[in-house]
């Protein structure tokens, strides 16, 4: 524990903000986490709520269902049930459910991209607090005595390049949970687009039995 609050405070003002990037970035990730999480688990249990109703042709209590639900396919779907009753075509449908995943889409994928950018940040603060620890560094040994320059000189430089391996930690843990919660992101998306294809397929499946009846 003593090395690293000696790392931190021979690091120089650069640290801190450094330090509150990688906070900032946490905390975004963590809410993504559990948004995505709880829209996952919100989206699967109404989907099984509504499968039996689907199967039998009951369209009016499934839209009854997901007019009532917050969740993402709840909203996808409602669009699409409520165009059943006055869309003959299954592209009116579908374009219906296109228009809802338009809306949906942006909340899933909200703040996100902040991570990719924050550890970006994150580096260039840690480089540009070892350049300038630099400066200082060489402006200081230019004064001094002679035989003391090269032992100043290597202390100075040792920490000046604590902000930039700080830098490179706090950078690389945001991007790595950038790249889980694009890949829960996009598992989540394709999931919605699954089940609007079967929401689909079952209401077609209706309209053909009740064509041929």
């Amino acid at each position: 524990m003593g090395t690293i609050v000696r790392f931190f405070q021979e690091g120089g003002p650069f640290m801190y903000p450094i330090l509150f990037v990688f906070a900032f970035g946490v905390a975004i990730a963590i809410e993504r986490w559990m948004y995505l999480t709880v829209s996952g688990a919100s989206n699967r249990s109404l989907w099984k709520k509504i499968v039996p109703f689907l199967k039998a042709g009951n369209f009016q209590e499934a839209a009854a269902h997901t007019a009532k639900s917050k969740a993402a396919i709840g909203s996808i779907l409602t669009y699409g049930l409520y165009r059943v009753k006055s869309a003959r075509r299954r592209d009116d449908i579908e374009k219906a459910m296109e228009e809802s995943m338009m809306e949906v889409l942006p909340r899933l994928e909200k703040r996100t991209h902040y991570l990719a950018t924050l550890a970006n940040i994150a580096t260039l603060l840690g480089l540009l607090g070892t350049i300038i620890g630099l400066i200082s560094a060489f402006t200081a040994v230019s004064n001094a005595n002679p035989a003391d320059k090269a032992d100043m000189l290597s202390a100075s430089i040792s920490t000046a390049m604590n902000t930039t391996a700080f830098g490179l930690m706090a950078a690389i843990p945001l991007l790595l949970i950038h790249a889980l919660l694009q890949t829960k992101t996009n598992q989540l998306v394709d999931s919605l687009e699954m089940a609007s294809v079967k929401f689909l397929n079952a209401v077609t499946e209706r309209q053909l039995k009740s064509a041929g009846a």
